[in-house]
């Protein structure tokens, strides 16, 4: 059974680093979060019943790159969502966009497949990675993430996203609107 618990574990042995450093940012900066603790997710399908047990919902999370691999997105958009690269390409300017590759993930956000999340923002201090927001996920007061390991999932305030936490680790997210068909 899984169970939300506040704040971070209070045993953490056995967990990654990378984990540990984002409950140590998120109480450095004063958000308060809840978190459950469960299997390791790969899809958005499975990730529904922590959704309905954090009551918030669990952004999909898209690395992509250009064609030439010189230019990298994080596209937080809602998970019923379908993902059409031309509606995006043609936003923001960038021609052939693909899923940027497992190499890049773990050189630039210390993540791993299956464990995208904005979380991993924190360690790209070179900027090199730009976040991209479908408008929709703006619309709920909390929003769900994984804290760049995908065997926890986390939620806290929108607001305290935008202007605490990103504020915070350097990154302006640019605004998409992405069609539902």
């Amino acid at each position: 059974m899984l169970i939300m618990q506040h704040g971070r574990p209070k045993d953490t042995t056995g967990r990654l680093e990378k984990e540990i450093r984002t409950y140590d940012l998120l109480d450095r900066l004063g958000i308060s979060y809840e978190r459950v603790d469960h299997e390791a997710l790969m899809t958005m399908e499975s990730c529904e019943e922590v959704d309905k047990i954090l009551d918030a919902y669990i952004c999909k999370n898209l690395f992509l790159t250009n064609a030439q691999k010189s230019q990298f997105y994080l596209l937080m958009m809602p998970g019923d969502k379908k993902f059409h690269t031309k509606d995006l390409s043609a936003q923001i300017h960038s021609a052939r966009l693909s899923f940027a590759g497992e190499e890049y993930m773990e050189e630039l956000l210390d993540i791993t497949p299956g464990s995208v999340s904005v979380m991993g923002l924190m360690n790209d201090t070179e900027n090199r990675v730009q976040l991209l927001m479908d408008e929709e996920v703006l619309s709920g007061e909390y929003f769900g993430c994984h804290p760049c390991i995908n065997t926890s999932s986390i939620k806290f305030k929108m607001s305290d996203l935008l202007d605490v936490f990103l504020k915070e680790v350097g990154h302006e997210p640019m605004m998409v609107k992405l069609e539902r068909y």
